[in-house]
């Protein structure tokens, strides 16, 4: 009967610590950081007069409408790493 009791707290004790890891784990990915990790900061070094009028999101990316002096342009964004991938530019 001894063993019986032993077993069974062993058993809830790893149900509890298996729960609190997988909880654990949930979290750092949700967060989407890790710790020491700094925010994403991107600079499309747009020229002066330039405004941000829409984002959004696509496959693997974000498209960013952007108003220039010189016409519209939408930016192709690679959010791993912030870099322009692509530009399109009405004719």
């Amino acid at each position: 009967m001894r063993a019986l009791k032993v077993l069974v707290v062993a058993m809830g004790v790893l149900i509890v610590a298996g729960t609190v890891t997988l909880v654990t784990l949930v979290v750092q990915r949700v967060g989407g950081r890790g710790a020491g990790e700094a925010p994403f900061q991107a600079g499309l070094g747009l020229p002066e007069g330039s405004r941000i009028t829409g984002i959004a999101s696509t496959e693997g990316g974000l498209a960013v409408l952007v108003s220039r002096p010189d016409g519209d342009r939408v930016l192709l964004l690679d959010p791993r790493n912030g870099k322009i991938v692509g530009e399109v530019a009405p004719r």
